[in-house]
């Protein structure tokens, strides 16, 4: 590739302008000394702009240069050494995220892709990316697919109708004095690699991450409306001061009148989260309460320890709702999970595996290839078995 090329490329990636194509070959010209040097160039600029990461620090930048010639020179970089926030932007069009790793961008010189095994290539084109899938369970015990039943109305519950409509969602119905009946519970569950959208019979919305569920009423009554939750969700609250939302979590609570806010609750993480991005709300957790405003995040540790985080990445709280992954100093293994559940692959590692951080994006929509790839540049490396991905030294 002639330097007019590589430098047009690299001022489009630059921009978040460059395709898949594109990309491939921007990595591929890496591999060449002199185009190498361009790419450090650009990357030493954007560590002197201070507008766009806020790591001027003299100390600082030279701590990252040092650890970058260490690479090439191929020494060992200690292992916690300081992140870079935002370094690079991203190519979403390319789905291609610049990682971070151990702390500091990766400049290795890429190895060449090579062919994979038949068997592999096989194994990883069974993996594809989730999509909105899901399971209703009614108040009789039966259970409707969703992503393989029509649109209209699907089923019917006491004066209830339950509603597929045209754009994915799932949506109820009251008929007259429905309120007064006795309460009837459904579960919509999604599996590992699917998603989905339901409107609650009070109007108030929920979009259900991948293997996720939420148990409801066909219809709110009472002082209160309840749902529990198992996995993640983002919910937008229908207002009615008479009657607030509450959203259970095991022993925990999540109490709103009208609001926007996001829960975590996978049983493989290490705290419950709770991101509210509009209006407010409380969580209560064993005569424990902690009220939040926009933008803080209250975290439940499995210790029953709850703390507050008041300067959290909503972006990087949202991104599964919006379609990608966003990693802000994410341990390979909080990686690794989210990867898990939404290709829907079982991950396992064997023997030491060095601690690194990641930060970047990655299009949901990315075939596993490619996510593999990415990791793989990054110093991770793997071998495919069956449905079953081994993350190795």
């Amino acid at each position: 590739m002639d330097q007019q090329t590589f430098a047009t490329l690299l001022e489009k990636y630059l921009s978040e302008d460059l395709s898949r194509e594109e990309t491939a070959r921007l990595l591929d010209s890496l591999q060449d000394d002199a185009m190498r040097r361009q790419w450090e160039e650009a990357v030493t600029a954007l560590l002197e702009n201070k507008a766009v990461h806020g790591l001027s620090d003299p100390g600082r930048m030279q701590a990252i240069r040092e650890a970058i010639l260490a690479r090439e020179a191929g020494v060992p970089v200690p292992a916690r050494t300081p992140f870079l926030k935002k370094l690079w932007p991203y190519a979403a069009a390319a789905a291609v995220i610049a990682l971070a790793v151990t702390g500091m961008l990766y400049f290795s010189r890429p190895a060449a892709p090579g062919h994979l095994p038949a068997d592999t290539k096989a194994a990883l084109a069974g993996m594809r990316p989730g999509g909105n899938k899901a399971v209703l369970t009614l108040a009789d015990g039966s259970q409707i697919t969703l992503d393989s039943v029509g649109n209209g109305a699907i089923a019917s519950q006491g004066n209830v109708q339950v509603i597929k409509l045209n754009s994915g969602q799932l949506a109820y119905k009251a008929g007259k004095g429905e309120n007064g009946a006795a309460l009837r519970y459904n579960t919509l569950s999604t599996p590992r690699g699917g998603q989905f959208r339901i409107v609650l019979p009070d109007g108030s919305k929920v979009w259900l991450n991948a293997a996720s569920s939420l148990r409801f009423p066909t219809a709110f009554s009472g002082k209160a409306r309840e749902v529990q939750l198992t996995g993640e969700a983002y919910f937008e609250i229908a207002k009615d001061p008479a009657m607030p939302f509450e959203v259970k979590v095991n022993d925990m609570a999540v109490q709103v009148l009208g609001t926007h806010f996001n829960v975590m609750a996978y049983p493989d993480e290490h705290s419950i989260r709770t991101t509210l991005l509009e209006g407010a709300v409380r969580v209560q957790h064993a005569g424990e309460h902690i009220r939040l405003q926009p933008g803080e995040q209250a975290q439940l540790s499995s210790a029953g320890k709850m703390t507050v985080n008041k300067s959290v990445d909503i972006e990087g709280v949202m991104a599964w709702k919006n379609g990608y992954f966003n990693f802000d100093r994410e341990p390979l293994e909080g990686v690794i999970r989210q990867i898990g559940r939404w290709y829907d692959v079982e991950i396992t590692y064997e023997g030491n595996i060095p601690y690194r951080e990641f930060g970047g994006k990655i299009a949901r929509g990315s075939s596993i290839t490619e996510v593999l790839k990415i990791l793989e540049l990054s110093g991770v490396h793997y071998r495919v078995e069956d449905r079953k991905i081994v993350i190795t030294p």
